[in-house]
């Protein structure tokens, strides 16, 4: 490739990427595309060859160097300001983060029952009486701190429920729901979780939905395409298989950065935040419902106040535990579909 070819592809990875991140652009990468196009999860995704280009390369090398930008910024007195302020900012929905929680979850449970015949999410459909009765029940447990681990079990059911009609590997984008049961369960009986706060174990559980959700981006940004032709300004510009790339490393590096330091992950929890609301905008109800349980999580990571002594990330390490998780997600993804669907490894 010649060297103007490989700088018009650094200015597109760069722009694709800043604008994702800059503009909090709705599209692919904040409207969960099973729920609004046709999708085929049995079929071959993407050849790595073709996920691993050089495109992705740039993409990556620029998340990085954000990463890295942002980490150092926090160690500034600009960045201790702004922690500052956050908390400041933030203390009226840090004290009634569980409160907040609780009526959101509510809000998604009651609009499931409303609506009928949906599991847990728009995509996982069922013809059951009794799922919508449970929905209800649920959303009736969250009153009470008494009850919360009736609805975490809820939960619980509804995820299995989900497993047996869908299969494990479909269900993998969901484990939000299971981070939230946790939580629930752990308020409601004031524990910890093997000595990580209720709150903690829900984060991560956010942050690896929403990676996983990522490397799908990659595996089949074919599905997005449909969304491109009835709402053409999604792709900004940029070519829908370029772009699909770059919205899958946006997606996945604010992801990443929700388990990362405490401005960062704020700060990622801010972007993300717009996204998804910007998101409503363009997609109408269903987004607002189906993503809500996210929404609410993200609030409440936005208003936590992280001590100090947490503060243990190296900025040397961040380059290998990013590139650690990228091959994670992207490794767990093909050897599972291959296992899920006898697909060949590629």
């Amino acid at each position: 490739m010649s060297m103007s070819r490989v700088a018009n592809r650094v200015h597109q990875a760069i722009g694709a990427a800043a604008a994702g991140i800059l503009l909090f652009h709705p599209g692919p990468a904040s409207a969960h595309v099973k729920w609004f196009c046709v999708y085929d999860i049995a079929g071959q995704p993407a050849g790595l060859e073709n996920v691993l280009c050089q495109d992705f390369e740039l993409l990556t090398g620029f998340a990085i160097a954000v990463l890295l930008m942002g980490c150092l910024f926090e160690n500034t007195f600009v960045g201790a300001a702004l922690i500052r302020s956050f908390d400041r900012i933030s203390g009226v929905l840090r004290s009634n983060t569980d409160t907040l929680i609780r009526a959101v979850l509510g809000f998604f449970l009651i609009s499931l029952w409303s609506l009928g015949g949906i599991i847990l999410t728009p995509e996982l459909t069922t013809t059951s009486p009794l799922i919508p009765i449970l929905q209800l029940f649920m959303a009736a447990c969250l009153l009470s701190p008494k009850t919360l681990p009736l609805a975490a079990a809820g939960l619980v059911f509804l995820f299995g429920d989900g497993v047996v009609h869908y299969g494990l590997f479909h269900m993998v984008d969901y484990p939000i729901f299971l981070g939230m049961a946790a939580y629930l369960a752990a308020t409601g009986l004031k524990r910890d979780i093997f000595g990580f706060s209720p709150l903690d174990v829900l984060r991560w559980s956010v942050a690896i939905t929403l990676m996983w959700a990522s490397v799908e981006k990659w595996a089949y940004p074919e599905w997005s395409y449909p969304l491109f032709i009835s709402h053409p300004s999604l792709s900004m510009g940029y070519e829908p298989a370029f772009f699909m790339r770059a919205a899958g490393v946006v997606e996945f590096t604010l992801s990443f950065a929700l388990i990362c330091t405490p401005l960062a992950r704020r700060i990622a929890a801010v972007m993300l935040i717009a996204t998804f609301i910007s998101a409503i905008v363009e997609f109408g109800k269903i987004d607002a419902i189906g993503h809500s349980p996210i929404i609410v999580v993200l609030i409440a990571i936005f208003a936590d106040q992280t001590k100090a002594k947490q503060r243990t990330w190296s900025l040397a390490a961040i380059p290998l535990q990013y590139g650690g998780a990228l091959a994670a997600f992207v490794a767990l993804y093909y050897l599972g579909h291959a296992i899920a669907f006898g697909t060949p490894l590629s």
